[in-house]
């Protein structure tokens, strides 16, 4: 969700029950005949609303970008040192100098060229605390942007669920992650404003996973044994791609 993701993602999750939200429905089946004709669909898919209807519009998968005008930045791959390095909390002076700005307008032209909904600094190799979203994955909805400066979250709730995640840092690679149903966040805008916020559901899911990113933690940590079995010959592959300096 890395898809979400809130990625607010940068990140790719799956609708379980897709194939009967829409088998009632001529019309969707007309628009989704690639799931219309497999009942084993587990499609990714980028989330805009809570809404059915809205969800299932949101069809498009994330990409990597590669090189995006406007910005240098590009989206690392595991296991870039800066996935794991530690990420500093973010100081008033750098509010007011302009230089969080700048750096925040960056990744949301990054994480409109990946087709994602939300991005992590760590994954562009700024180690600060400090993540980026628009729920609705377009650049045009401009007012939706949200930008969340040293965010912390201060709750959880008891009740989890298991979704399938994957990460632009990963690529080609999925697994079934448990989470939190919701969480209690709080943030600071980027003038330096107290922000409190409930996330629920999807949003809750894709914000936990790009928190985890501020946190040095990576989604493939967090799967269950044999789901980490699947991934690691890719795993391995990609730390030999990188070759030396890579942080496993």
């Amino acid at each position: 969700m890395s898809a979400v993701i809130l990625g607010l993602t940068v990140c790719k999750y799956t609708v379980s029950a897709f194939t009967s939200s829409i088998s009632h429905k001529p019309s969707l089946v007309r628009l989704f005949p690639f799931v219309s004709n497999n009942p084993k669909f587990t499609g990714s898919l980028r989330f805009h609303s809570n809404s059915i209807s809205q969800l299932l519009a949101a069809i498009d998968n994330e990409v990597d970008p590669g090189k995006v005008d406007g910005t240098d930045f590009t989206v690392l791959k595991y296991p870039h040192p800066s996935l794991r390095a530690e990420n500093a909390e973010i100081t008033q002076e750098e509010l007011d100098d302009g230089s969080i700005k700048k750096i925040v307008k960056e990744m949301f032209l990054v994480m409109y060229a990946a087709q994602g909904v939300g991005l992590a600094a760590p994954q562009v190799g700024i180690n600060k605390r400090l993540m980026v979203y628009n729920e609705s994955g377009d650049s045009k909805k401009w007012l939706q942007e949200i930008v969340m400066v040293n965010p912390k979250i201060v709750e959880f709730s008891a009740a989890k669920d298991v979704e399938n995640e994957g990460c632009l840092s990963f690529p080609d690679m999925r697994g079934n992650v448990e989470r939190s149903k919701w969480i209690k966040v709080e943030a600071l805008s980027l003038k330096g404003k107290k922000i409190k916020k409930k996330f629920k559901k999807w949003e809750s899911r894709i914000f936990q996973h790009e928190y985890d990113h501020l946190d040095g933690i990576v989604y493939v940590d967090r799967l269950a044994e044999d789901g980490k079995a699947e991934v690691q010959p890719a795993l391995d592959d990609l730390a030999e791609q990188f070759g030396e300096g890579g942080v496993l």
